[in-house]
């Protein structure tokens, strides 16, 4: 016996249509359901009509979609499921190294279980958390997964619902919790029905994709419903171990309690019958730190937030783009990584160039635990016309000093898949859109993007096979060449931020920074550890402290210490550690000696 339940409140009827038969259901209650109990099995297909359409519509909330966005929804069992993960409670938030990564280009196979092949490389990396691009049922066989429609429904062509328990379960196997990336600021264009059931969507508020999901109009308790539904399933069925929240700067709610904070709310009540601590981060360009405030402090109770400023400003720096534009000519000098290291956000309430008027407030008192610090992610290589990453466009050098000072600063680091080896690959933007006018309407928007920046008719089509395929990493070239070393020192990085105490200090007050804007050096101090970053074209002598050593250098030909100092050449990062057993806080100087 299973019972159907759908919310549509203006439906005059409603019926579902369960193999040939179609039955009635009843309704609606109060709240706007409609319920029928009906003998069924798992693996049955249904579809909802409504009123006097003869259209068959997918579940809004169907565990899966065999066929499709547009097919019928398909009875499933969470329950049916065999878990080998009953002793995981996951791993420490605070000491998270997190990697990003997209399951149709992370492995060949381009599903769940072909990831599963590469998680004991993730594992000796030494990364804690892998966090997955959205697998929520979208239009097409590949994407990037923020078009999703059908939220509560696993991707089939990853590998359906069953493939991914699969995947969440290795990676407790391995030591790797599971943070799972979910859109709930907008539905895709393509195969989105909610509408045709209820007033999901907002008839005042418009984001950058339309229409923003209704969070404080009429009918918004079901809708928040919805979502908060969609959050905890992840967590409990799917033994997801945290979650990212899309753009939460497109939740348009002028709610007493906001969307945010209902959902931290119910998470914590989740883990609290669980017996588990969930991991919960936002992708927020608001720079305000209420998003990550507890709750007790007026704040939203995000555990964590993207800190965007912090790659704006190091990018700024490395590419020496003449031509700058859009959020990248707010960004370009020294004392804005400075800012960026030293307090979160660059922008905390001074005037922006790019917004044309004052952004942000100042992060007080937070630990820099709250703030996930990036120098690359699917969006910011992606959203070039090229997919480029870093190396590709600044050198393995650059690209050295980058991680090395995202992996060392007392925020929590994240690394997008394949740039722990400096891989060859691009990571392009694609798409895979049935009807010929949108797959022609997306390939020409690409190109008018981009023809601003000087492109033509080679910026890749999102559309093409061939675009997608270009994006799959390519794991044969791991261990040669300029890929073999980059990898070394990546790990020798996260090995000595896993075990080195000063290095998980989530503190701000604790780390002392100080910069040259003119010869572009930077030195962080960190308790015994001293990292310093030439990024000028000059070489700069350092005195060395009294029981400093050179511990970690990004050049294999860096010169050894000598007459108690050290010569770094342009475009190099050393890390220096205090064999002494105190060390006093220490004024850093960045200036040459």
């Amino acid at each position: 016996m299973h019972t159907f339940g759908v919310w549509a409140p203006q439906a005059k009827k409603m019926q579902v249509k369960l193999g040939d038969r179609v039955l009635p259901l009843e309704g609606p209650n109060k709240r706007g359901w409609w319920t029928l109990d009906s003998d069924c099995n798992c693996g049955d297909l249904y579809s909802f009509l409504i009123d006097d359409d003869p259209t068959p519509y997918p579940d809004p909330r169907s565990l899966r979609q065999p066929q499709g966005v547009h097919g019928p929804s398909e009875l499933y069992d969470h329950s049916n499921f065999t878990w080998h993960d009953q002793l995981w409670r996951g791993t420490p938030k605070t000491g998270a190294v997190i990697y990003e990564l997209h399951i149709g280009t992370f492995s060949p196979e381009g599903t769940f279980d072909g990831a599963i092949q590469h998680l004991d490389h993730l594992a000796d990396l030494g990364i804690t958390h892998i966090e997955v691009l959205p697998i929520a049922q979208f239009a097409g066989d590949r994407g990037w997964g923020y078009d999703g429609v059908t939220l509560f429904a696993t991707h089939e062509a990853y590998g359906g619902p069953d493939g991914f328990k699969r995947f969440v379960d290795a990676a407790h196997g391995k030591g790797l919790s599971v943070i799972l990336d979910v859109v709930y600021n907008h539905f895709g264009p393509v195969g989105n029905y909610t509408s045709k059931f209820a007033p999901y969507m907002s008839t005042r508020y418009l984001t950058p994709w339309g229409p923003a999901v209704n969070l404080d109009e009429a009918g918004s308790d079901e809708v928040r419903r919805f979502f908060c539904d969609n959050a905890l399933m992840w967590l409990r069925d799917y033994h997801v171990d945290g979650l990212r929240f899309d753009a939460v700067h497109a939740f348009i709610d002028s709610s007493a309690v906001h969307f945010m904070e209902q959902l931290s709310v119910e998470v914590e009540r989740l883990g609290a019958t669980l017996g588990r601590e969930f991991y919960l981060i936002a992708e927020s360009d608001l720079n305000d730190p209420r998003v990550i405030r507890p709750k007790e402090a007026h704040g939203y109770g995000m555990d964590s937030q993207w800190s965007d400023d912090y790659h704006h400003a190091l990018f700024s720096l490395l590419y020496n783009d003449d031509k700058a534009q859009g959020y990248y000519a707010d960004y370009g000098t020294m004392a804005d990584l400075h800012k960026a290291l030293k307090h979160a956000f660059v922008y905390d309430g001074q005037h922006s160039r790019y917004r044309k008027r004052k952004h942000g407030r100042p992060v007080g008192l937070l630990s820099a635990h709250h703030f996930v610090h990036f120098d690359q992610n699917h969006d910011q290589i992606g959203n070039r016309a090229f997919g480029e990453r870093l190396e590709q466009l600044c050198g393995m050098e650059k690209a050295k000093i980058s991680i090395g000072l995202t992996l060392l600063a007392p925020y929590i680091p994240m690394l997008f898949m394949g740039q722990e080896w400096a891989a060859s690959t691009p990571f392009q933007y694609f798409a895979d859109h049935e009807d010929e006018e949108m797959r022609k309407a997306v390939a020409e928007g690409r190109k008018r993007e981009f023809a601003a920046f000087g492109f033509g008719d080679d910026v890749p089509n999102p559309e093409d096979l061939k675009t997608f395929h270009d994006s799959k990493l390519l794991w044969q070239e791991v261990h040669t060449g300029k890929h073999a070393e980059m990898l070394a020192w990546v790990k020798d990085l996260i090995r000595l931020r896993r075990h080195t105490v000063a290095l998980n200090d989530g503190d701000m007050h604790h780390l002392l920074v100080s910069s040259e804007n003119k010869s572009r050096q930077l030195v962080m101090q960190r308790d015994e550890i001293r990292i310093a970053a030439n990024l000028g074209q000059e070489p700069w002598v350092i005195e060395l402290l009294d029981g400093e050593e050179l511990c970690l250098s990004s050049r294999k030909e860096q010169t050894e210490p000598q007459n108690n100092t050290i010569t770094l050449a342009p475009l190099t990062l050393v890390v220096l550690r205090s064999t002494s057993q105190q060390v006093e806080d220490r004024e850093v100087d960045a200036r040459p000696s």
